[in-house]
């Protein structure tokens, strides 16, 4: 299909099919990330069927950090080895196996093994389920279909608050079970990425692969574009240390580990964590329909975002939303501030559940999903599996680091001041967002790594080439430090 022919909508179907069974383990996941919430207190309870201690639930919350940690090797060998299909439907298994474990649960042990092996799997899923929608999908849908993965991980949020307060473990294990097995079912069907096929050298399942993407038989000029690419790319080395040496690469790390930590030092799972605490002086709220609300809002701005990603582009809507955001946290600062000098705030607490459902909404349009659509773009085919998953690990770590600083900074100085970092971090993104972050929107992926070399690009007979990507004699020239 040549860059100017339209997409049909048969085309568009296959690919959102794809897409979705992808990530329909997003919910499970969701559900697994947030589960905590709604049913430690019912765990907590003199009747409780597990029960636990405080010291239980600080690990009930933690493990799963520990479990994405550990998991980082497994996930660049799967990838590796395997590609994003095979991984993804692993990721799948493990949930699997893990809401198995909470379900059959008769001892706090089991929900341990649970949450540790949730982490391994949500490790796995975020960073090889972005990378097999971004290489399936055609250029001018990619940020619409990368958004699912997170569109998915929010409904599942969203399940676990509405149903996990009112069912049993083995209820809601059932629940999450039937998305597992709906996808494990479904996506073996789906075709494997045409880069992955590639990579292997198979050629003609490569064809096959993006003629039912396309909804085409005419596919010859983008594989051989997708061949180019990928001859390329796989002509540079892949060592952990080409992350930092080769230019291309060294601006992708930079771009997603300022993403990352403005993802975590937004403040969103400081909030998501305390959303009762903080707004129990607001309004009279219970904190499942303060969750639920809140939860709600995202899915509803990141299906927005969705709607508009590829029109828009990803480099406005994330720079508008860092600066919103931003905002946002600056008034909940300031209230805080009002409140622990002793002011009487209590005429103007409306100012602080607006405020806090405009955090919900001005995050989640653009900082909580634009780093997942780009992660999957911006990293060369020979490091991807290396870079994303060094990615993933930065996440969970300033995922840590930003719960640990609020509780610290919360205790010792006061509630406001971690408000004011995460809002000078939301500010700091917005500008590095304007002067750093490429546009990758209606780019293809080698369009997008030529853009990062900072490389001139010409087009000839439909076919990609640059200055410097590739000799006349066809063999790749040394890139660009």
């Amino acid at each position: 299909m040549s860059n100017t022919e339209k997409l049909t909508k048969k085309a568009i179907a296959v690919q959102i099919i794809a897409a979705l069974g992808a990530s329909i383990g997003g919910i499970p996941n969701g559900m697994l990330t947030g589960w905590t919430a709604p049913v430690i207190p019912k765990l907590q309870l003199p009747n409780s069927p597990i029960p636990i201690t405080e010291t239980d639930v600080v690990w009930l919350e933690s493990i799963i950090w520990i479990g994405c940690i550990v998991g980082l090797p497994l996930t660049i060998f799967l990838l590796n080895r395997f590609g994003s299909k095979v991984s993804t439907l692993i990721a799948a298994v493990q949930n699997l196996i893990a809401w198995i474990l909470i379900g059959c649960a008769t001892s706090v042990e089991f929900l341990y093994v649970s949450q540790f092996i949730s982490g391994i799997a949500n490790n796995n899923a975020f960073v090889s389920t972005p990378i097999y929608i971004s290489e399936i999908a055609d250029k001018r849908i990619r940020g619409f279909l990368g958004t699912f993965t997170y569109t998915t991980l929010l409904t599942g949020v969203i399940v676990v608050y509405a149903v996990a307060p009112f069912v049993s473990l083995t209820a809601l294990s059932l629940v999450a079970e039937l998305f597992l097995v709906v996808q494990l079912v479904i996506f073996p069907f789906m075709p494997n990425s045409p880069y992955y096929l590639l990579v292997k050298g198979k050629t003609e399942t490569a064809r096959k692969a993006l003629k039912y993407l396309r909804a085409t038989e005419d596919v010859e000029q983008e594989l051989d574009e997708i061949a180019v690419a990928v001859e390329r790319q796989q002509s540079e080395r892949g060592r952990l240390i080409d992350l930092f040496v080769i230019k291309s690469n060294r601006k992708a790390i930079i771009i997603m580990t300022m993403l990352n930590f403005t993802q975590n030092f937004s403040g969103i799972s400081v909030t998501i964590m305390n959303i009762h605490s903080i707004l129990e002086d607001a309004v009279t709220l219970s904190t499942n329909t303060a969750a639920i609300l809140f939860s709600l809002l995202m899915l509803l701005a990141s299906l927005c975002t969705s709607a508009v990603i590829d029109k828009v582009g990803r480099k406005m809507i994330l720079g508008c939303s860092s600066f919103l955001t931003g905002i946002c946290l600056f008034v909940i600062a300031i209230y805080f501030t009002l409140k622990h000098s002793g002011a009487d705030v209590k005429p103007y607490n409306w100012i602080l559940l607006v405020s806090i459902m405009m955090y919900a909404i001005s995050f989640k349009f653009g900082i909580g999903l634009v780093p997942i659509v780009m992660t999957g773009e911006i990293f060369s085919t020979n490091i991807k599996a290396l870079g994303v998953t060094l990615a993933d690990a930065m996440y969970v770590l300033f995922g840590l680091a930003s719960i640990n600083l609020y509780q610290f900074l919360k205790q010792n100085y006061g509630i406001y001041v971690p408000f004011y970092i995460f809002g000078c971090c939301c500010f700091g993104a917005g500008f590095f967002t304007v002067f750093y972050i490429p546009e990758t929107k209606g780019k293809t992926l080698e369009e997008i790594q030529l853009l990062l070399k900072s490389q001139k690009q010409q087009f000839s007979y439909g076919l990609l080439h640059s200055d410097n990507a590739v000799t006349d004699n066809g063999g790749p020239n040394e890139d660009t430090r």
